[in-house]
């Protein structure tokens, strides 16, 4: 699929054009659009970052589809332990100026 070149708030609504009717955010993709539109700096969420939340949901689904296994639990909590403490990297002390 090639790439437009129109801004998002400047192209038509896919589903529109296919006679569908738009799909909601549920609550949860709400709250994260808000966040990220709160560390932009901007009160409340804009079509963009509408469309990230949708999109990123998107591609959640379509790999649990795609048939991908998750970790079991205990295989889970010990990788997570394992980068735990090599994230903890010592830097060496720079002697003091004089």
């Amino acid at each position: 699929m090639a790439k437009s070149t129109k801004a998002p708030w400047k192209r038509s609504a896919p589903r529109k054009a296919a006679g569908k009717s738009a799909k909601k955010l549920t609550p949860a993709q709400k709250a994260t659009a808000k966040r990220s539109a709160k560390r932009a700096g901007r009160p409340y969420p804009n079509l963009v970052d509408n469309m990230r939340v949708a999109a990123k949901s998107k591609t959640k689904t379509s790999k649990a589809a795609a048939g991908k296994k998750a970790r079991p639990k205990a295989a889970a909590k010990k990788a997570k332990g394992k980068s735990k403490s090599k994230a903890t990297k010592k830097t060496k002390r720079r002697p003091a100026r004089k």
